[in-house]
């Protein structure tokens, strides 16, 4: 027996990752082959992709054919089976998706079909009963346009549309039409009803005042509400026309007009909150450059980044962004990689040298990435990944898909009301037609039906979470929390675990002087700061800036000696001389050919371990000290997770870009359970996937671009607001405006008590109509009584959501 490992993206490329349907198609190919006796998945872990594992009986067939049977497998599986992921217009809710979804799936040859309401959809099809053209008309049908057809950019058909921020313009007054019609119904009915209740005025005229907020309350409700039913289908919205309806039909206006104000002013701001987050896409795709320097036979030329092709030699200049993934050919200088990787500290990169072993795989200090900045020296890189197979590509990917996944919260939400509004309609209708089985007349039997339509009608249900919603979001405000939207509101308060990121998160995200080490009984520590800062201020090197603005606040801004002869070491330091003395300052790789002592280096190690970065200084011969650098902890950041556990949240975990001593580091100081280091955003993507398995609901806070895929992952995604990245911030959930982590558990008090009393809404909601229909339906209460029931009930609701304004932390 022999087993032999398959990666998996070579036989079905561009497969999402091993859990997609293609996969196990593979297996069910596979698994009856002749001398095949298992086969499996290995899942992808740490640079090594998913594989598919066989096991082989060498004695009924050989490794080389069972190979081929497997590709060919893997060829009609890429040829039949596909899929794309586009960008659409059209969504205006989050409900609407449901219904698309349904009718997506009703259509033969499509798998399966996930609409998000941001507009990214997800669509499985069998390319042997339908295809592409035949997809996007069935879009075009729903009402969607899509944004900026993505380029096909394998036989697999994982397409992206990546286009620049349209805006929906339907509508009377533009994209916001329908929060002014909302408005315009709230003031309609505030008006009428004050004149009804305290001035003596013809009831025409409060009449007329409650049809013009019916008619600006209803025209988009309605709308939709014709557009669904169209085809076929049925959602809250039309009941709510319905109950409307009936109220006005049994003169209650005021309880209409103010049914159909919240609920527009619910979907108007559903629908504002979804246009920004769809900017997330466009923020992504900012990051990465339009051209490259392409050399050729020792000429540059400039050309589209997607035209470049894997062994592609380009040219990257100082201070311009990587154009893609590649090797470092040639050239050394310090990069930014904190758009990828969320690392602090520029990261210092150089050509492989000729007699490198690398074993196949290429060392971090080789390796850039697309969308990272290249600091003072040139490159010369030779492209690995083509533009569309990039990590910058993959992560824009991994956000597209993550917002297709529902919430099992949303998926409740719409069984609920795929039956509850059908159920109530079929109920009303029979019992109008009561008087052909019991001996009553026509007009009691419509009396009845308008009774339990009364009773039955969801006023208070549709009420209960959007003012709470609603009010828990303006409170949050108020404090500087944005929170965009009931589910993420709902969510906060069920976490059981957060994972932060480091970098501009947990830490202040820049470098400080923190430690300074004299080697020598000859110099003082101001002395060795003195010449740190000389040899130091002529450069614009992160780290020797905040030297030198560390330095200089210790010394007390005192006179220092100017450096000499200064010159810069890429990658490795700098030397000069300063009053007669030559002095040498930089990493351990400056000095490798003196071969330092092993007590200077001993303290080079075990100031690194506690997380620093290492300066180690000499002057002539003699090693005389070195300084430590590291990004430090936020002031608050360990009250903030002392507060976070006293809340309820039971294990706080840590992922970063950063080295795992530097991440060792800052959770000792911050009081951080598990830390995590060295990981790209598909790592962090992991390792959110396994947090979610084990602690069922995770939050996963961060500023950076790095960070969106987690976010996008988990639970409940939290950005930081003025330092975070556009995209961390309009792919989160929730945003901490102004940078103040001491807001998370406001936040998450918040949250438990808004989803209390949105439990609280509910029961009382459901409890009045579980009581009041069947007492309708029995006689025994009649329209007036159910209408008072419904404005009591509708009123406690409305009262009780209203709490959440003088919400405060102590509670």
């Amino acid at each position: 027996m022999k087993k032999i490992q398959l990666n998996i993206d070579l036989l079905l490329p561009d497969v999402p990752d091993e859990k997609d349907a293609c996969v196990r198609r593979i297996l069910e190919e596979l698994k009856d082959e002749p001398g095949l006796e298992k086969v499996h998945v290995l899942p992808a872990k740490d640079e090594q992709p998913a594989q598919l594992c066989l096991h082989i009986d060498t004695s009924v067939t050989t490794i080389k054919e069972v190979e081929k049977i497997a590709k060919e497998a893997g060829a009609r599986i890429t040829e039949r089976y596909r899929h794309l992921l586009l960008e659409v217009r059209g969504i205006r809710h989050q409900r609407q998706t449901s219904l698309i979804e349904t009718r997506l799936r009703n259509k033969k040859g499509i798998l399966g079909a996930s609409v998000s309401g941001t507009g990214n959809i997800l669509i499985e099809y069998d390319n042997t009963l339908t295809n592409r053209d035949e997809v996007m008309l069935l879009l075009k049908k729903e009402g969607l346009s899509v944004v900026e057809p993505a380029q096909q950019q394998t036989a697999h058909d994982h397409e992206h549309a990546h286009g620049e921020e349209g805006h929906h313009h339907g509508g009377l007054l533009g994209p916001n039409s329908e929060l002014y019609f909302s408005l315009i119904c709230g003031l309609f009915t505030g008006v009428a009803w004050a004149l009804e209740k305290w001035a003596d005025v013809h009831p025409g005229i409060t009449l007329a005042l409650f049809g013009l907020a019916y008619l600006t309350g209803g025209y988009y409700t309605a709308k939709e509400a014709v557009q669904t039913i169209a085809k076929g289908g049925f959602e809250i919205d039309f009941l709510m026309l319905v109950a409307a309806a009936g109220a006005a039909i049994l003169g209650n206006w005021f309880e209409g007009s103010l049914l159909l104000f919240l609920f527009s002013l619910g979907h108007a701001l559903e629908h504002f909150a979804l246009e920004k987050a769809r900017k997330s896409i466009a923020s992504l795709a900012d990051l990465r450059p339009k051209t490259a320097l392409l050399s050729v036979n020792g000429q540059t030329k400039e050309v589209a980044v997607e035209t470049l092709q894997t062994g592609d030699i380009i040219l990257v200049k100082p201070h311009s962004k990587i154009a893609a993934d590649g090797v470092i050919v040639k050239g050394s200088s310090s990069v930014n990689q904190a758009p990828i990787t969320g690392e602090s500290m520029p990261a210092e990169k150089m050509a492989i040298p000729a007699n490198a072993q690398t074993n196949g795989k290429v060392p971090d200090a080789n390796r850039v990435f697309a969308g990272t900045i290249n600091g003072d020296g040139s490159l010369e890189i030779k492209v690995s990944a083509k533009a569309a197979d990039s990590t910058l590509a993959r992560l824009i990917q991994m956000v597209n898909e993550a917002q297709t996944q529902k919430s099992p919260t949303q998926q409740f939400t719409d069984r609920f009301e795929k039956y509850f509004v059908p159920s109530v309609l079929i109920l009303v209708v029979s019992l109008c037609f009561a008087f052909l089985v019991i001996d009553e007349s026509f007009r009691e039997s419509f009396y009845r039906a308008m009774s339990v339509l009364v009773a039955a009608s969801p006023c208070a249900l549709a009420i209960s979470t959007p003012s709470a919603v609603l009010s828990g979001i303006a409170r949050a405000a108020r404090a500087g929390v944005l929170i965009k939207g009931g589910r993420p509101l709902e969510d906060l308060g069920t976490l059981q675990a957060m994972a932060f990121d480091k970098t501009g998160t947990l830490t202040e995200g820049k470098p400080k002087l923190t430690l300074i080490k004299t080697l020598s009984d000859k110099i003082t520590e101001a002395q060795l700061l003195q010449i740190a800062v000389s040899i130091e201020s002529g450069s614009d090197h992160p780290l020797a800036q905040a030297v030198v603005k560390g330095g200089k606040e210790k010394l007390n801004n005192a006179t220092i000696d100017a450096a000499e002869q200064v010159q810069a070491i890429q990658g490795k330091g700098v030397q000069a001389m300063i009053n007669g003395q030559k002095i040498a300052a930089g990493n351990l790789a400056l000095f490798e050919k003196e071969n330092p002592p092993v007590a200077v280096t001993d303290a080079v190690h075990e100031a690194e371990k506690a997380g620093n970065t290492i300066i180690l200084i000499r002057r002539n011969e003699e090693y005389i000290g070195l300084l430590g650098l590291m990004d430090t902890p936020r002031v608050e950041a360990k009250e903030t997770i002392r507060q976070l556990r006293k809340a309820g949240i039971r294990t706080v975990v840590m992922l970063s870009g950063d080295n795992q001593n530097v991440a060792d580091a800052v959770a000792a100081q911050t009081g951080i359970d598990e830390a995590r280091g060295g990981l790209l955003p598909e790592q962090k993507v992991q390792a959110m996937e396994e947090l979610v398995k084990r602690e069922k609901k995770v939050a996963m806070i961060g500023d950076g671009v790095n960070d969106a895929p987690a976010m996008a992952r988990s639970t409940v995604g939290i950005a930081m607001g003025a330092a975070g990245s556009d995209v961390a911030l309009e792919t989160a959930d929730v945003a901490l405006m102004g940078d103040r982590l001491s807001l998370l558990p406001f936040a998450v008090g918040l949250s438990r008590k808004s989803r209390q009393i949105i439990r609280q809404n509910l029961i009382i909601s459901l409890g009045m109509v579980a009581l009041l229909v069947p007492l309708t339906i029995a006689g025994v209460a009649t329209i007036g009584p159910a209408v008072m029931a419904h404005e009591g009930s509708t009123l406690v609701v409305v009262m009780n959501a209203l709490r959440l304004l003088g919400y405060n932390s102590k509670e």
